[in-house]
């Protein structure tokens, strides 16, 4: 079976104050993240596009990734299902309805807050 759905683990290193789209401004607690998202086509490309620095913000995501200090720290893909796999992350939601626009299995939200940064 192919990947169909991706989770980014992101990182915030400074406590961040972020327009997200229409949803509104957001503080951010500095600390380690997971995005689910998916793409029924174009994984790689979607993925890509998460990468890139210019690119039109479109999505939820976009204005988080757009951020100064916010980076993916790694990329997770799956052949699971997108709600499935988000459901499967324990973290908790600080932005109700962040990347779940589409979502109609209650996930709540797409965007974990997964654990804080430790201090050097």
């Amino acid at each position: 079976m192919r990947d169909v759905s991706y989770q980014l683990v992101i990182e915030i290193g400074e406590p961040l104050i972020c327009r997200v789209g229409r949803l509104g401004v957001f503080e951010f607690p500095r600390g380690r993240y997971v995005y689910t998202g998916s793409a029924k086509r174009g994984l790689d490309s979607r993925i890509a596009r998460h990468h890139r620095a210019e690119k039109k913000l479109q999505w939820h995501i976009d204005y988080l990734l757009a951020a100064r200090g916010v980076g993916i720290v790694r990329v997770v893909r799956s052949s699971c299902g997108e709600c499935a796999l988000n459901r499967a992350v324990d973290g908790d939601i600080l932005v109700r309805g962040f990347g779940a626009s589409d979502c109609t299995a209650g996930c709540g939200a797409h965007l974990k807050w997964v654990a804080p940064l430790r201090t050097a």
